[in-house]
């Protein structure tokens, strides 16, 4: 059986040999598996990072959007009459896969136990499902509970436990605008029907918000007819702008519509989420950079250990140019194998993050993500191939460019000068 020798370039079995058999200099030993472990470890780092942003992004635009919408059409005065013959135009646009009426208030959520600011969500049970999954969300009850006279509403799981508040429960509701009596103006208020509990997932809107009826909405905040807008859901979110400027100019001409989307309305957060990741991102390659970059330190002193090979090597016929290439492959091989090892474990980390965190949470009795402070109270994941691949490249690319500089000083390295000295 022919030896595997015959078929690989001998530059790459002797920098395999150099890589292979335990140095001479114990130190040079060292170093190199400091610079392969410190590779790993920038390279699983990155991946479970930007894993955890990428799921982190999506999970609150999931969320956010489960309970805001896709596009949003209002007029100027925030009351929108003849919302019925809005949605009947809507249903002929393409990308449009409904839409519903709602009405927002502000109030305040009296109970014996105590009181919190609320914000009032008036909703049509028919429709909702048109445009998100609301439905899914209403752990007890269902959103049918909420029949028009009713007065029944449906409550954060937060709120519900913070004011000691269960279904079948009656409370009261004070909202600002006045009720004018001869003793004077005092805030309106009427008393509701817990029927459901609902959770979202986010502290923001668990702990602040309350679904009613649409018609029992309209009576409590005097809307009389009008609603504060129509929620519109598209096939794809992200197409969101074009959509929505696209309804703006067949709107145009029916009156005066304030139209916007959810990517003009979150701007700044889903920004301020983009900026970090990128921060994130250039922080952990500086890592892997500096473990990198100990692969120039393990190489010169590998030259320095090795003076007497490259002469002997010199004098058999190697030419500088292959002595260059020993030692760009011995750094190669360095950083490789440390940037799979750190691909394989990051990804690995990255696909079962959710079954770690809870089992450390648990483990040691403590909650990563509070939910009264965070937006998500779980840490999500989401891999993307195009990371993992950015990643590796940019690691093998740097630890490549580490091995310039020492192995060009091996290869201009004199027979003569090396061998006098030894």
């Amino acid at each position: 059986m022919p030896s595997l020798n015959k078929y690989i370039p001998f530059e790459a079995w002797i920098a395999y040999r150099y890589i292979k058999f335990k140095q001479k200099n114990s130190f040079i030993s060292f170093i190199s598996t400091t610079s392969m472990v410190g590779i790993a470890l920038g390279v699983s780092a990155l991946i479970i990072i930007m894993s955890v942003m990428n799921g982190f992004q999506d999970e609150l635009r999931t969320r956010i959007l489960g309970v805001a919408s896709h596009i949003e059409i209002t007029s100027s005065n925030n009351t929108l009459a003849h919302w019925e013959d809005l949605t009947k135009k809507l249903q002929g646009v393409s990308d449009v896969k409904g839409s519903a009426p709602y009405i927002d208030g502000q109030g305040m959520l009296v109970s014996e136990y105590g009181s919190q600011g609320i914000m009032l969500r008036g909703i049509s049970p028919e429709l909702e499902s048109n445009v998100d999954d609301l439905e899914k969300k209403v752990k007890v009850g269902h959103l049918s509970d909420l029949k028009a006279g009713t007065f029944n509403i449906i409550l954060g799981i937060d709120a519900a436990k913070q004011l000691g508040i269960v279904v079948g429960d009656k409370v009261n509701i004070l909202i600002p605008q006045g009720s004018y009596t001869p003793a004077g103006t005092f805030p309106r208020m009427r008393q509701f029907n817990v029927e459901g509990i609902f959770e979202i997932g986010m502290y923001e809107y668990d702990s602040g918000m309350a679904l009613m009826n649409l018609e029992d909405a309209q009576k409590f905040l005097q809307m009389h007819d009008t609603v504060s807008g129509v929620r519109v859901k598209i096939d794809d979110l992200f197409l969101a702008p074009a959509v929505a400027q696209r309804l703006s100019n067949k709107l145009s001409e029916s009156g005066l519509f304030y139209i916007s989307d959810w990517t003009k309305k979150h701007s700044n957060f889903f920004s301020a989420v983009k900026m970090e990741k990128r921060v994130m991102f250039i922080i952990l390659t500086l890592i892997i950079a500096v473990a990198a970059f100990n692969i120039v330190s393990t190489l010169v002193m590998a030259v320095t250990d090795k003076r007497s090979d490259i002469a002997i090597l010199r004098t058999y016929g190697a030419k500088p140019k292959s002595i260059l290439y020993i030692f760009i492959i011995q750094g190669s091989l360095i950083g490789i194998i440390g940037t799979v090892a750190g691909a394989f474990f990051g990804i690995a980390i990255s696909l079962n993050i959710q079954a770690i965190v809870p089992f450390i949470e648990h483990l040691f009795n403590v909650q990563f993500l509070s939910k009264d402070i965070y937006y998500i109270s779980e840490v999500p994941s989401k891999l993307l191939l195009t990371d993992v691949i950015a990643i590796t490249s940019i690691s093998i690319l740097l630890t490549i460019l580490a091995t310039i500089y020492p192995s060009i000083k091996a290869s201009s390295t004199s027979p003569a000068e090396a061998l006098k000295h030894d």
